[in-house]
């Protein structure tokens, strides 16, 4: 089955998503409020970035011990995260500002995290928030042959192990992001004439990959070693550390809203048609967790109010909290799952009970 065929039914006879919005609509009208971001996300836009970049300043003046610059790098990982959870995500969905061009900025932040704005616009924005956790469609949910993150995903036998293995490798998201993965989905997205939006321009897509890509190396790696005189070995196990962090932190935060047991991984019919609406489907395939911890809801910039989030992606993640309420209640009233775990503990035992049942071989249904 060819992956444009896939379909959702258009309306739904009980009108969940329609009845959720018009609510929606209504909270933010009542308390005369705008569905973008507001003063709690510029403050937070700074501390994250502070938490990124001052480090690696301090790296630069400073003759720190080596133990000093290691602690420093992991700081820089943890802001290279908060500031891709809580700036650039929030900005490429055009929910930090109703200004476009604020938006655009923001979400050019993607380049500071050794990313492609076009490719993750089309990963995530158009692939991951249209097709949740359906195979071969959310390429989420695809891990190459290394880890089996669904149950119609192909069984190899090291996928017995991969409940010990998998967190060794979720660290390495934003390192391949800078090495390889940037330049293999900007082939294969350009020729399959994907886009989040106007179809931009091949050559204009590809030269933006090249000077953004030489542009980070130079500042991250080239001008630590010749200008500022730090050994060429540091600089490169700082770089890994770095993204080891930031890649490890946005990895879990992945999956425990999408490959733990609450969540649902359907399949097309065979003519291509998804039983659910696009909406009730989100709520099959999303899960929440710890939201009631104010220093998860603040570091993974909403992310574990998944729910909300992929219903209304383009609503800034500092209201989730305050419309969760209306989301749960909805769902409730229409006899709709509302999947959460209450702790983010619980939510990572599930996730790695997830895969070990991933990984054993499947039965032959005869």
């Amino acid at each position: 089955m060819q992956k444009d065929l896939i379909r959702f039914p258009r309306r739904d006879a009980a009108n969940f998503f329609r009845t959720l919005n018009k609510r929606v609509n209504q909270y933010f009208k009542e308390h005369k409020l705008k569905k973008t971001g507001n003063w709690q996300l510029h403050l937070k836009t700074l501390i994250m970035f502070a938490i990124f970049l001052t480090p690696y300043f301090l790296m630069l003046s400073l003759n720190l011990p080596t133990w000093a610059q290691f602690l420093l790098t992991i700081v820089m990982g943890v802001g290279m995260a908060g500031v891709g959870m809580n700036v650039m995500h929030d900005a490429n969905h055009g929910s930090y500002s109703q200004k476009s061009w604020v938006n655009k900025i923001m979400g050019s932040s993607m380049y500071l995290l050794a990313g492609n704005v076009y490719n993750w616009q089309v990963q995530h924005n158009v692939l991951h928030h249209t097709y949740t956790n359906i195979h071969e469609h959310d390429e989420d949910m695809e891990a190459g042959r290394i880890l089996r993150f669904s149950e119609h995903a192909e069984w190899k036998k090291h996928h017995k192990f991969q409940h010990w293995y998998s967190i060794l490798l979720y660290g390495l998201l934003t390192f391949n992001w800078a090495i390889t993965t940037d330049f293999k989905q900007m082939y294969s997205y350009t020729k399959r004439k994907l886009s989040y939006g106007k179809l931009p321009n091949p050559v204009l897509n590809w030269s933006t990959l090249a000077i953004t890509k030489a542009l980070y190396f130079t500042i991250w790696i080239l001008l630590p070693i010749l200008f500022f005189d730090i050994p060429w070995w540091h600089v490169l196990i700082g770089f890994f550390v770095m993204h080891y962090t930031a890649g490890l932190i946005l990895s879990v935060v992945f999956q425990l809203a999408h490959i733990v047991e609450e969540a649902e991984t359907p399949l097309p019919d065979e003519t291509g048609n998804m039983k659910n609406t696009w909406a009730i489907h989100q709520l099959f395939t999303t899960v929440n967790f710890g939201t009631k911890n104010k220093i998860i809801n603040w570091f993974t910039g909403g992310l574990n109010h998944q729910v909300e989030h992929h219903i209304f992606p383009n609503i800034s993640h500092i209201h989730y909290t305050n419309i969760a309420k209306i989301v749960k209640e909805t769902a409730s009233e229409f006899n709709l799952p509302y999947n959460e775990y209450q702790t983010t503990r619980k939510a990572i035992i599930s996730h790695f009970k997830h895969l070990k049942e991933l990984g054993k071989e499947p039965t032959l249904q005869y």
